[in-house]
């Protein structure tokens, strides 16, 4: 005799007829797809609240920031109308440096698409003035907006 005979075989089946059994009748499809969208109505509108709560806190957060502006432009207005013009000067020259930036890749098509290295030495050649420069003129033109309008 194998060891196998010996032990008990498990129901492939099991069926439980306890009192504790959910008595429950079974929804229907139709049922089933309306409680799904129920909560999926749940869902968007808790979503559309997280959303309008989203959108009123960055509404303050720029308030807040357009009047810290204000508030340095009507205490510093000199200054600001100083920060206008500098904008309007840089603002030219930037202008005039991607107007040397695109005839530059022009000029250097085939070799900026042939060569890694061409095109390493190109973005290290203009990237970074190129960001510093729209950093700064960000600046300026922010600090001295709206003051052609006060002048």
């Amino acid at each position: 005799m194998s060891s196998y005979e010996h032990e008990p075989l498990s129901p492939v089946f099991r069926i439980d007829v306890s009192a504790d059994s959910d008595t429950e009748p079974r929804k229907s499809k139709e049922q089933i797809t309306i409680d799904l969208l129920r909560h999926l109505v749940a869902g968007q509108q808790q979503q559309n609240q997280l959303l309008e709560q989203l959108i009123q806190q960055n509404n303050a957060v720029n308030e807040q920031r357009a009047n810290e502006l204000k508030q340095w432009k009507d205490a510093n207005p000199d200054l600001a109308r100083a920060c206008r013009s500098a904008a309007e000067t840089l603002s030219r020259v930037q202008t005039q440096f991607l107007d040397n930036l695109t005839e530059e890749i022009c000029d250097s098509e085939d070799s900026l698409e042939e060569s890694e290295f061409m095109l390493n030495e190109f973005v290290d050649r203009f990237g970074p003035r190129l960001a510093h420069l729209n950093g700064v003129l960000q600046v300026l033109a922010q600090l001295g907006t709206n003051e052609a309008a006060q002048a």
